[in-house]
């Protein structure tokens, strides 16, 4: 998040459709056939676990993988380029990444 703010001055990609998912996981696939990060982070807030865009916007649509999000510690979130599903991922590995404007 801070190299997408810092470098590029946006911030990662929020997703609230599945179009967009679908969108999002062509375009990354195009450039690399890893998971890449996507701006939804899963945390603990006032005693129960939630998602919620880096962005702010509204946490109105969500395509995780069966299992997923895990509630252990805070995670953020990668976009498989293979079958669009979310997973939760510790916020330190380094991957490509999704950065909107």
């Amino acid at each position: 998040q801070t190299y997408c703010r810092d470098v590029y001055r946006g911030q990662l990609a929020s997703l609230h459709s599945a179009a967009r998912n679908q969108e999002l996981r062509k375009l990354a696939r195009t450039y690399t056939r890893h998971a890449v990060w996507i701006g939804a982070v899963t945390s603990c807030r006032t005693g129960k676990w939630e998602s919620c865009w880096e962005d702010s916007s509204p946490w109105n649509y969500a395509n995780w993988a069966p299992t997923y999000p895990h509630h252990i510690v805070t995670t953020c979130t990668t976009l498989s380029t293979r079958d669009g599903l979310w997973r939760s991922r510790p916020c330190f590995q380094l991957r490509p990444f999704i950065c909107q404007y």
